[in-house]
């Protein structure tokens, strides 16, 4: 089999009707290997998590989210070993060339790991791996995604911090190192007085855009610690669902005064909504204490928005500091305020600007997906007769 050959993917995670950010990825992943005329199966959930792993509102897109329809099986109950072995089945008996599954928690790791076990001795299984070490960690996780791994054949890092990760671990396996691609399903951009007012913000103050889940790793309490010495002129726009309460977030806030200068809206983010929350903004910011790689750094690079970020885990290579965007010299509320206070000192607007507009041209999805056909070829050259 040549390069040029279409290969038959069976491509196993999550995918419409459930949202979310690994959903988006494989949804433009889809879209890319389709362009490059490979036939593909999309299998995703009829139980993505049970409950108590997932405290948002809901899993799934609402009838609003412009979400792309990926026509994935609904198939796999991850809570249910029995179902497993059905799944595998079904998607053994498809033959495919490639099984191509996601890591993104550790909890996915039995599930996944046993069907990639019992597909037949000539499919390559592939693993893109976003996050090799959880953020916060449960007992089990360790065994968990080793166990996944170590049933594939190749495993593809989207940050170096990944990779370092995966290295650690010393699997044995072969890796392909890319970068995360640029989102385009978003839509054109909106001038930032049009998303001002459809939002009710203020248009005379520079904006500040915290975006997506609310996880305590991510740093929104020192984000809003940073605000209380920064100038009146700066505000905070804070976008996304929380995974528990806001409750110490709104007294914090409440506490330093700063009710008139952070604008709240905890909730889930719709794709439709989401344009005008970046196009509002001056700068996204990431106070992240923890990090492997992030989606929302794609994203605002889609938006032309500066990032401005800690310089944690694979933010550094994401962000491209003095390029696309900043990093802050630490995660202490002062190293945040700091850097804020000389973004905006300095005007590096326009050059992160340009430089998001130059990442666009690179980072498509369609390349991505070649180096995944590359990389399937060069394992099933290499593999033992």
């Amino acid at each position: 089999m040549n390069d040029e050959h279409p290969l038959n993917i069976a491509y196993l995670s999550v995918f419409y009707p459930y949202r979310g950010g690994i959903a988006q990825f494989n949804a433009a992943l889809y879209r890319a290997f389709e362009q490059l005329g490979h036939k593909q199966t999309a299998y995703t959930f009829t139980r993505q998590y049970p409950d108590f792993l997932f405290p948002g509102s809901s899993q799934f897109v609402n009838e609003d989210d412009s979400a792309d329809p990926i026509p994935a099986m609904r198939v796999l109950d991850t809570v249910n070993p029995f179902n497993w072995f059905t799944v595998a089945s079904e998607i053994k008996a498809q033959s495919p060339d490639i099984l191509l599954t996601q890591l993104w928690m550790p909890f996915m790791g039995p599930a996944f790991g046993t069907i990639a076990r019992r597909m037949h001795k000539d499919c390559i299984k592939l693993c893109v791996v976003h996050n090799a070490l959880p953020h916060e960690s449960r007992p089990g996780d360790s065994a968990f995604t080793k166990y996944m791994l170590s049933a594939h054949d190749g495993l593809i890092a989207i940050s170096d911090a990944v990779e370092h990760d995966l290295k650690s671990m010393n699997l044995g396996k072969p890796i392909l190192r890319k970068e995360h691609p640029i989102y385009t399903h978003f839509g054109n951009l909106l001038s930032k007085h049009e998303a001002r007012e459809r939002l009710g913000l203020p248009q005379d103050k520079q904006l500040l855009l915290f975006f997506g889940f609310i996880r305590e790793y991510k740093g929104l309490m020192q984000l809003i610690e940073a605000m209380k010495s920064l100038p009146d002129s700066i505000h905070l726009v804070i976008a996304g669902e929380i995974y528990g309460s806001f409750d110490s977030y709104d007294g914090a806030i409440r506490d330093s005064g700063l009710e008139h200068r952070i604008h709240k809206h905890i909730r889930y983010v719709s794709d439709d909504e989401t344009p005008l929350f970046f196009c509002s903004a001056d700068a996204c910011v990431l106070p992240y204490a923890t990090a492997t790689q992030s989606g929302i750094v794609a994203i605002a690079h889609h938006f032309e928005i500066p990032v401005l970020a800690t310089p944690v885990g694979g933010l550094p290579e994401a962000v491209r500091h003095g390029k696309a965007g900043m990093l802050f010299e630490g995660i202490m509320p002062s190293d945040i305020s700091k850097g804020i206070r000389s973004f905006f000192e300095d005007s590096m607007a326009q050059t992160c600007i340009d430089g998001a507009r130059k990442l666009k041209k690179e980072l498509s999805w369609t390349s991505l997906a070649a180096d995944i056909v590359t990389f399937y070829h060069s394992i099933q050259q290499n593999r033992p007769l």
